[in-house]
């Protein structure tokens, strides 16, 4: 599992996704996203927007898990 500090409130799924290296640019996250499953704290997501605050947890094929923290 990978740790992913973050120092706001919140980032957004497609934010984190660029952050943590998963895509390389933003106009990719759409495609990846419909492409993948992406788990929110257990919960199925596909919304680029979606809010994640520190103590979600984002699975993503449930290959790679990252952990939000502050």
């Amino acid at each position: 599992m990978k740790t992913i500090r973050i120092k706001t409130p919140y980032i957004t799924l497609g934010q984190l996704l660029k952050y943590a290296d998963v895509v390389q640019s933003g106009g990719e996250t759409k495609a990846f996203l419909a492409e993948n499953e992406i788990l929110v704290n257990n919960t199925i997501e596909n919304r680029r927007g979606k809010k994640i605050h520190p103590g979600d947890k984002v699975s993503i094929n449930k290959k790679i898990e990252l952990l939000i923290t502050d």
